[in-house]
């Protein structure tokens, strides 16, 4: 009999359709049956001998909510008997209806029930337990991880246990994964915590990647690139990287019609092993990141989200570098100037802020003229040390994409069709703060701003909270102005300034939309004895008047 082994996962949502992923322990027929009716199903495919089902599901009604069971074969299989959870239910959201985005981002794997956790309380689990103890209360219309869902690189002490069974941890890649078994192994582990679990089985989620889901400083450079395929093991550690996140995180964000039309997915599911498809498919993508996207759009009412892929779709070559390619920037600027006027908030998901510190900005741009060759030899090569040391690869560090970016956002928050908001929302730097930029003249007519919320459930050291607190002081602008004259940089087309934060903690931000409105909050996790950990507000402002 099939067994349950990951999942429920409730993806993709809309007012008709939604999406729900299982991973089983065999070949099976996978079914979501709703109370009201709708439902769905779908046999299984294989990557790697592992049995995963993207199972539609319709005949939703538009702003109704209904609970749901999945079934194997015919057995249920969810919710597990004796669950302490309430059931699992989709909302499916009416089109005047508010709409609540949950976000955050750099989730290290949450120790078992009982253990010490050496990073404090996770805010997703934190999130869960406030839910689960009030059912009917307020909850998050959908969830927007923004990168390092796992860290393939710095594992926690039980899998490396558990690789030490398997593999000398002696030999590269040491402690980080190595194959497509061991990246399955970290969604094993984050996922099975039982309120994660249940948690997104309820919010639906929408995921991107950002670098540790593959390896610190992803694609940071040229150079970088050109020393991990010299290596023995990155080539491995990449495609397998490519294919469990296909597997784990992309498919989901796709709605029913372009899981229709993806060749990929529909070569997959067709055989009896889609294994080599896969990782033909994350070859092509290695080898040319131009043919393939990962950044997608969601429109939720008069809430249009573009999630930007700010990893894979980037330009490596020192004298063109750019944060995306030529296909990917025209495909992101079509998306946001598509329907103008259709949209009252626009939200624009990348995983690395693109407004920071005044003095993380200038020594990013610095890096970057040396690392071109704009003082010479000798300082390119100190530069590409330099970068690598400090993690200098933001958007910042890519400048000509920066303005591009910052000329998009103009453009779309300017005229008569313009959104209430436009709301850049990124992670990465573990930590959580608001920056507001504004132009020479008028500016843009909607509000603009950067909204930073990591980590979900990790932390960052002391010497790198100090440098995030000094980075937007007087000082610290001057030593910025200073960097920017050395490497000969133009002035950015906008200026900004810090209006919150920064805060530290594990910690989720939540847009509250409804009509031209906007609300942020800003949450804290935690610790409560005996109850689970609980979520603080740090931040509740208007972002709209």
């Amino acid at each position: 009999m099939a067994g349950l082994r990951l999942g429920p996962l409730l993806r993709y949502t809309d007012g008709s359709s939604a999406t729900v992923w299982v991973e089983t322990s065999r070949p099976c027929t996978a079914q979501v049956r709703c109370a009201d009716g709708s439902g769905g199903a779908a046999d299984t495919f294989q990557i790697a001998g592992h049995h995963y089902a993207l199972v539609p599901v319709t005949g939703l009604t538009t702003g109704t909510t209904t609970t749901y069971e999945v079934l194997l074969d015919g057995t249920s299989v969810w919710p597990p008997p004796g669950s302490p959870f309430p059931p699992s239910a989709i909302h499916a959201p009416g089109p005047e209806g508010g709409l609540r985005v949950a976000f955050g981002s750099c989730r290290w794997a949450s120790p078992p029930a009982g253990g010490h956790d050496p990073v404090g309380p996770d805010a997703l689990d934190a999130l869960a337990t406030r839910l689960a103890a009030d059912p009917e209360g307020e909850r998050p219309d959908v969830l927007l991880l923004l990168g390092d869902q796992v860290y393939a690189d710095e594992t926690t002490d039980s899998t490396q246990r558990w690789l030490a069974a398997r593999r000398d941890l002696d030999e590269p890649p040491g402690t980080g994964v190595a194959d497509y078994e061991e990246y399955t192994h970290l969604y094993y582990e984050s996922w099975l915590d039982p309120r994660i679990r249940w948690l997104l089985s309820t919010v639906p989620s929408f995921m991107i990647f950002d670098d540790h889901d593959v390896i610190d400083d992803w694609n940071t450079s040229a150079s970088w690139l050109s020393d991990m395929r010299a290596t023995g093991w990155w080539r491995e550690r990449l495609l397998s990287g490519l294919m469990s996140y296909w597997v784990h995180q992309h498919l989901g964000n796709l709605s029913l019609e372009e899981l229709a039309a993806d060749p990929v997915y529909e070569q997959v599911r067709k055989l009896p092993d889609g294994t080599d498809v896969l990782r033909a498919f994350a070859a092509r993508a290695d080898a040319d990141p131009a043919t393939t996207r990962w950044s997608y759009r969601r429109d939720f009412g008069r809430v249009r989200l573009v999630m930007v892929d700010s990893r894979a779709a980037r330009v490596l070559a020192e004298n063109n570098r750019a944060m995306l390619d030529p296909g990917e920037e025209a495909w992101l600027r079509a998306q946001v100037r598509d329907t103008p006027g259709s949209y009252d908030h626009l939200l624009l998901g990348t995983s690395l802020p693109w407004l920071l510190p005044h003095l993380v900005h200038d020594a990013e741009g610095w890096n970057a003229a040396l690392c071109r060759g704009e003082r010479g030899e000798r300082w390119a090569r100190v530069g590409e040390k330099l970068r690598r040391a400090a993690d200098l690869e933001h958007w910042s560090a890519f400048p000509e994409s920066f303005a591009g970016l910052a000329e998009l956002i103009a453009e779309a928050g300017s005229g008569r069709d313009a959104p209430a908001t436009v709301c850049v929302l990124s992670g990465d730097v573990h930590h959580a703060y608001v920056a507001e930029p504004s132009w020479p003249g008028d500016g843009p007519d909607a509000r603009v701003v950067q909204l930073v919320c990591s980590p979900v459930h990790n932390s960052v050291p002391l010497s790198i909270r100090m440098a995030f607190r000094i980075g937007w002081n007087a000082v610290s602008r001057g030593i910025g102005r200073c960097l920017a004259s050395h490497g000969r940089l133009s002035r950015p087309p906008v200026s900004w300034r810090k209006t919150g934060g920064p805060w530290f903690g594990n910690q989720l931000m939540t847009l509250t939309l409804r009509g031209r409105s906007a609300r942020l909050r800003l949450e804290q996790a935690r610790a409560r004895e005996g109850t689970g950990p609980r979520l603080t507000t740090l931040l509740d402002s208007e972002l709209t008047p």
